[in-house]
């Protein structure tokens, strides 16, 4: 059984959801502060998937996700280049995807570590706490048998953006993973709220080159359960009358599956 990292400390918040839906897909997981890495009392080129979960790390308080890319990057760049290096994925959900971006892990054309794209304040200047839609664009492992996700966001600083040439790069190099539509799958075209920041071009998330880096804003693991979903009593009343069988658990649990099948 292949082992997943997930990161924690200094207000990263999501951890046991994402080792939950983790475990679940057949992987084994911890849970590591990354004093203990950088100590050296856990080595993060014993696992396979490196995950950095969501919340709200040092605040945000000199933008989302960058005090901690920062305490990375000035103890850890070495080993995660290494890991990057190897046949291992890395996965990045809200902050941790906005971690990755100002590592510049992210979109890292060329494996050249610099900072090609943003996710800035919310264009209504708000956190944004509601269900979206997603729709895949890459046709990667990542996406595999996924036609829509359903799940939460929970931001204030989502708000993709690039230039026009990185936009081209993404969309050429076929890296956008996610993009937000509305409940029928059309485009987005930004309108709020379905899409909920003002991404460009409905971006909600993308991959690196080699598509083993994975970064989307939304939260996947919030909502592993079909009782998760929102307004599930009403579709669970739809499902009955017209006699299909109630799912388990919600497509979003495909993600994490589709992780753990790679080393399969």
């Amino acid at each position: 059984m292949e082992k997943a990292l997930i990161m924690s400390g200094y207000g990263l918040n999501s951890e046991m959801e994402t080792k939950i839906a983790l475990e679940r897909a057949g992987m084994k997981a911890d849970i590591v502060h990354i004093n203990d890495l950088i100590a050296g009392k856990n080595k993060m080129l014993d696992y396979r998937l490196l995950v950095f979960p969501g919340g709200f790390s040092y605040g945000d308080d000199t933008g989302s996700g960058n005090g901690y890319a920062n305490r990375l990057k000035n103890n850890l760049m070495p080993d995660l280049k290494e890991f990057l290096d190897k046949d291992n994925l890395v996965f990045g959900i809200c902050n941790g995807f906005q971690i990755l971006v100002n590592l510049g892990i992210l979109p890292a054309f060329n494996k050249e570590y610099k900072r090609d794209v943003a996710l800035m304040n919310n264009a209504r200047g708000v956190l944004e706490c509601r269900f979206v839609t997603l729709k895949p664009q890459a046709k990667n492992f990542w996406t595999a048998g996924i036609e829509k996700i359903y799940c939460p966001v929970a931001h204030g600083e989502g708000n993709f953006y690039c230039s026009k040439e990185t936009l081209e790069k993404l969309k050429k190099k076929k890296m956008i993973a996610f993009k937000y539509v509305k409940e029928d799958l059309s485009p987005a075209n930004g309108l709020y709220p379905y899409n909920p920041n003002g991404a460009l071009d409905d971006i909600a998330g993308i991959t690196s080159e080699n598509g083993k880096v994975l970064g989307m804003m939304p939260h996947p693991e919030r909502a592993m359960e079909f009782t998760n979903i929102y307004g599930w009593p009403k579709l669970k009343e739809k499902l009955k009358r017209e006699g299909k069988k109630l799912p388990g658990e919600s497509i979003n649990m495909k993600i994490f599956k589709n992780a753990a099948n790679y080393f399969r």
